[in-house]
């Protein structure tokens, strides 16, 4: 029996339209025609000319004979092509496929062919690259390669005989009739993992998820109208976390930047009022430890966001010093990248600086158009006790959430199990309900029957003065079954001991959580930054492990 309140009142395009990011550039260029939209070097584009240039890359790609649903890819650093892409391409009805520019050819020829990519648009840095993935494919349907020529990096140092982008779009229409797509359903994006085994997953975003992530990054961040947002974040690490279309929300400028290094961000700032950048722990370390003199000048209240790693004492002591505003979030690419963040309480400002970052090193507590994140127990799904002792996975439900991985439903059926997508971190939850990681499900240490987290004890070791990063593996121990192995990068002209490092750890923890080995020496990291603890393993049990 239906509702009084279903009767005659049907749903119809006057009153109610699918979610999608493409509206916030559409209402933007129609509000802020003429307001600052894009720098890069020497150019500065409005949102009306972003729009327009927006719409002639959806009509090129459309009489080009690409569609809804063909993916279009993209290997392009931190440009303007870039920011076109995030609306031109889901303009046409496709799907952006933004490739990590740090691969190498193998893994970017899978991602063409698993993707099935129709176009791809590359940028003279990585033609080298594109040239040696195009041969590597197994795949023989045709791609349309698209080529841009950017004055701030020069010639590409090889020719893919394709059609240069400007050529392409000149093809295109700027006043390109493009539609909204008919259900927020629809896949916006495509982006893949980087696995630590076996070949990555490809992720598939909808419509109604990117748009309200987008929504989220402004709430999290009380994120103003003509924000300045510097990208030093890359925009193909989950679509930048969806900014690319947060900062159309704001009608805000986007600072391009081909270089993530310090003195380049710096500047950037003070030229152009920066007010927001993203990064990983790398970044922001890497403006903390700069010279004095190249943070001269630096404007008071720029806002900071991290994920990857929970900021230690020094990186949060460090941006205070600066006068940047430092926001923890934590995510996966399942997730948008950012689906929990740390949010403050201003009486925390009264907190001593241990004590603050012991709570901002928390992932916190979930987005504001996330329905739910939760640690619950992997098995049972029942909630843990927030206790912040019992540990439990992470789970996500809601809107921001992927709609699966590309031609693989076992791994999604998995993803979701019982309603909920297991993120496969382990954590405890604290009784303001502000979640805590302990460690991946496949880092706990088993020595003696006692579980170690790994993050437990590469907390302490961050706090290390002489310690610049740090990671923790089990190594085979006949008598125990496994220790910890810590691997440990020391900051330049430092020469702390092993010794010195176990006891550092000894002060800190209960003794059978402390490393019976170290390893000193570059970290193996993924190309996307993340520290690659099956290769660690690997070496956990070699003659490089001091034991101690």
């Amino acid at each position: 029996m239906s509702s009084i309140y279903d009767q005659h009142l049907p749903r119809t395009r006057a009153n109610h339209a699918p979610l999608s990011p493409l509206d916030f550039i559409e209402r933007t260029a129609e509000v802020y025609p003429e307001r600052l939209a894009i720098v890069h070097g020497s150019l500065r584009q409005t949102w009306g000319q972003t729009y327009a240039r927006a719409r002639q890359l959806a009509s090129a790609l459309q009489r080009s004979g690409i569609g809804k649903n063909d993916t279009v890819a993209v290997m392009l650093p931190n440009t303007p092509p870039m920011v076109e892409a995030h609306f031109g391409v889901p303009m046409a009805g496709a799907v952006l496929n933004a490739l990590n520019t740090r691969l190498d050819p193998e893994a970017i020829a899978f991602m063409l062919d698993h993707g099935e990519a129709k176009a791809v648009i590359v940028d003279p840095e990585f033609a080298g690259t594109m040239a040696r993935a195009l041969a590597l494919r197994s795949g023989t349907a045709p791609i349309r390669v698209i080529e841009v020529s950017d004055a701030l990096y020069g010639p590409a140092a090889q020719a893919l005989g394709g059609t240069g982008y400007e050529d392409f779009l000149a093809g295109g229409d700027a006043q390109f009739d493009w539609q909204m797509p008919g259900d927020e359903w629809d896949a916006i994006a495509l982006n893949y993992t980087s696995g630590t085994t076996g070949n990555p997953k490809g992720v598939v975003y909808h419509h109604r998820g990117a748009a309200l992530n987008a929504i989220s990054n402004v709430l999290e961040w009380d994120m103003p109208k003509h924000a300045v947002y510097l990208w030093t974040l890359p925009m193909f690490h989950c679509n930048g976390w969806c900014f690319p279309w947060t900062v159309a929300a704001r009608a805000g400028v986007n600072v391009c930047l081909r270089r993530v290094e310090a003195q380049a961000i710096f500047q950037a700032i003070r030229d152009h009022g920066v007010t927001h950048y993203c990064g990983a722990p790398i970044v922001h370390g890497l403006l903390v430890n700069a010279p004095a003199a190249m943070k001269a000048g630096l404007p008071a209240g720029i806002k900071a966001m991290v994920a990857g790693a929970a900021p230690p004492a020094s990186m949060i002591e460090g941006m205070e010093t600066m006068g940047f505003d430092l926001t923890h979030v934590y995510g996966l690419t399942e997730v948008y990248g950012p689906a929990t963040v740390c949010a403050k309480h201003g009486a925390w400002d009264a907190l001593d600086i241990g004590e603050r970052a012991r709570l901002n090193a928390r992932q916190g507590v979930r987005y504001h158009l996330q329905r739910a994140a939760s640690v619950r127990d992997p098995e049972t799904l029942a909630p843990v006790p927030h206790d912040g002792e019992t540990m439990g996975e992470i789970m996500f439900r809601g809107n921001i959430a992927m709609k699966g991985y590309l031609k693989n439903p076992q791994a999604t059926d998995e993803a979701f199990r019982g309603g909920w997508f297991h993120s496969g971190d382990l954590a405890v939850q604290y009784p303001d309900g502000y979640i805590k990681i302990k460690d991946r499900s496949k880092d706990i240490i088993i020595s003696g029957g006692e579980n170690i987290s790994s993050i437990e004890v590469e907390d302490v070791l961050y706090r290390h003065p002489d310690v610049l990063a740090a990671a923790v593996v089990a190594k085979p121990d006949p008598k125990w079954g496994e220790t910890p192995c810590a691997f440990v990068e020391l900051k330049a002209g430092a020469s702390t001991t092993a010794q010195e490092i176990v006891a550092h750890c000894k002060a800190h923890l209960a003794g059978f959580k402390v490393p019976r080995a170290v390893v000193f020496g570059p970290i193996a990291k993924t190309a996307t930054g993340k520290i690659q603890k099956f290769e660690l393993r690997k070496q956990a049990g070699s003659a490089a492990a001091i034991d101690v």
